[in-house]
C-alpha cells in the first residue's frame, strides 16, 4: 500500500497579493516560511520514506522544513509543476480582469473549458499528474511518500483520485501549507483534505485570489 501525503506549498508575497504565479519561480513569504516549519513539526513523528517536489522554489523550501526531520533529500519532480498561466504570470486579477476579462470569467465559472494564454490547460495539468500517481503506486509501494506540489496541481490530482470531472476544480479548497492524507492499495482512499490543523486553525479565512 502507498502512503501519499499531499501538501500544498507556503504562502508567498503574490499569494497573498493575488497575482498570478503560475511557472514563475517565485519565494515564501516570511509566513510562507513558518507554515513550512508547522508542516514539517507535524510530520516529524509520520515515518516518511521520501519526499518529493515541484522544483519551483516555494515547493522545494517547504518540502526541505519536512524532509530536514528525516534525514531525506528533496527529488524534483517536474510534473508536479504549477500550472503555467502564461500571459498572466506575474499580474494582479484586477490586471487580467481588465486585458481577457472574458478568459478570466469562463476560468471561474468553466475552468475545464480554458487554456491560458500561451500556457497550460487544466488538462494539461491532468495528464502531469496522472502519470506522476501512475509511477507514484509503483515506485512506493509499501511506502510513505510525502509531495509538495501547488494549488492547480493538487486540485487536480484529487478531482481524479475522487473521480471528478475538472468542472468540479473550484469545489476543493487547498490553503498554503496544507497536507491531504491519501493510500492506494488498488484504489485510491482519501482520509483527510485540506488538514490545517498544525498551523492553529482549521481552514484559512484568506481569500484565495488566485493560484
Amino acid at each position: 500500500m502507498l502512503r501519499l501525503l499531499l501538501a500544498r506549498h507556503g504562502e508567498t508575497k503574490w499569494n497573498l497579493e493575488g497575482r498570478y504565479q503560475g511557472q514563475v519561480d517565485t519565494e515564501l513569504s516570511d509566513l510562507g516560511h513558518t507554515q513550512g516549519q508547522k508542516l514539517g513539526e507535524s510530520l516529524r513523528a509520520v515515518p516518511i520514506d521520501a519526499v518529493l517536489a515541484s522544483p519551483l522554489r516555494r515547493a522545494r523550501e517547504t518540502a526541505e522544513y519536512c524532509a530536514k526531520w528525516h534525514g531525506l533529500p528533496v527529488v524534483a519532480d517536474a510534473d508536479l509543476t504549477e500550472i503555467a498561466h502564461g500571459a498572466w504570470e506575474g499580474k494582479l486579477v484586477a490586471e487580467v480582469a481588465h486585458a481577457d476579462g472574458d478568459r478570466l470569467t469562463a476560468w471561474r465559472i468553466k475552468p475545464q473549458t480554458v487554456t491560458m494564454p500561451q500556457g497550460e490547460s487544466l488538462h494539461d495539468v491532468a495528464r502531469r499528474v496522472e502519470r506522476a500517481l501512475v509511477r507514484y503506486r509503483t515506485q512506493y509501494d509499501g511506502k510513505t511518500l510525502l509531495v509538495v506540489a501547488h494549488d492547480a496541481v493538487n486540485k487536480v490530482a484529487l478531482c481524479r483520485i475522487l473521480g471528478l470531472d475538472l468542472s468540479h476544480f473550484w469545489q476543493i479548497q487547498q490553503d498554503n501549507g496544507c497536507v491531504n492524507v491519501l493510500t492506494y492499495d488498488g484504489g485510491w482512499r482519501v482520509l483527510a483534505v485540506n488538514v490545517n490543523t498544525h498551523l492553529g486553525y482549521l481552514y484559512s479565512q484568506t481569500e484565495q485570489k488566485s493560484l
